[in-house]
């Protein structure tokens, strides 16, 4: 339920030298918000795939949600992170793979990359 308590886990992520972790899990109010809470306390900073995560019951994964953002981690969505990770439509190595997810799964943004492909020409979407 804890996936800080394994120390195979923690040791894994400490290898890395990087304080900031993107989390999502099964179950928003314990897969989620312990580990959060415990790495919070260890000095990461937590960023939780709201949408990527879900509780036994909306209620449950909202105040889940609240628990987590009270405590200073920061609510993301999928899409924020993977236009976070892709930065620029320049980057042109991920450029088609991103888009192609975006226009299959991001409702209406997806709509817009489609949009602009039109636009501005088969590149841009």
């Amino acid at each position: 339920m804890n996936a800080w308590e394994d120390a195979a886990v923690v040791e894994a992520v400490k290898a890395t030298g990087r304080r900031k972790i993107i989390l999502s899990g099964l179950w928003t109010e314990v897969c989620l918000v312990m580990p959060a809470l415990c790495a919070l306390d260890q000095g990461y900073e937590i960023y939780l795939v709201a949408d990527a995560s879900g509780g036994v019951t909306p209620e449950a994964h909202t105040h889940a949600v609240q628990r987590i953002t009270q405590h200073g981690r920061y609510p993301v969505t999928w899409l924020q992170v993977l236009l976070e990770l892709q930065r620029d439509w320049a980057r042109e190595d991920t450029y088609v793979p991103v888009t192609d997810i975006v226009k299959a799964h991001a409702g209406a943004y997806g709509l817009g990359v489609y949009y602009a492909g039109d636009f501005l020409g088969a590149h841009a979407g």
